[in-house]
């Protein structure tokens, strides 16, 4: 059976919203394990160019608040019934960007919430990371190569 896995950490406060470690990952466990990945940064992007075309959706939170929010809603059922209808387990990269936004919380409750195990990976102390993050997670590494040997032991 291929798993699937969703990708969750800061976007709208991330460098390059924080597609980098998601590409490298999902690359990762589609030809390490071959799992196959939601990667919320790609999934935003086409939304956004098929839906509303025309919407500079960051801009839009300061010029049109109503448009915002309403698009901000839709990506919020978007991705919530990913992790819900579609994915096998969490994967939560937690660094200040994730600490900034509100999404990455989000993600980790649903999951928790619906049996979705947790693997939590830190980009910051921990004693940084708010108590309900790590309330949501199964695991908790140090780093991604931890994370990987991890997954590699379990899903192999």
């Amino acid at each position: 059976m291929n798993l699937k896995a969703y990708l969750s950490g800061g976007m709208e406060f991330a460098k390059d919203n924080g597609a980098g470690w998601r590409s490298k990952l999902e690359e990762w466990l589609k030809d390490k394990l071959n799992h196959s990945a939601f990667n919320p940064v790609k999934a935003s992007e086409e939304f956004l160019t098929t839906k509303y075309p025309e919407v500079d959706f960051r801009a839009a939170k300061s010029n049109n608040f109503q448009k915002h929010q309403e698009i901000a809603k839709e990506i919020v059922m978007l991705d919530s019934s990913e992790i819900i209808l579609h994915s096998d387990y969490v994967i939560c990269y937690y660094d200040e960007s994730a600490q900034r936004g509100a999404g990455t919380k989000g993600e980790l409750t649903v999951a928790a919430i619906f049996g979705r195990p947790v693997y939590l990976v830190r980009g910051m102390d921990p004693d940084e990371i708010p108590s309900w993050v790590l309330g949501c997670a199964s695991e908790i590494f140090a780093d991604f190569d931890s994370l990987k040997s991890y997954l590699t032991k379990v899903y192999s």
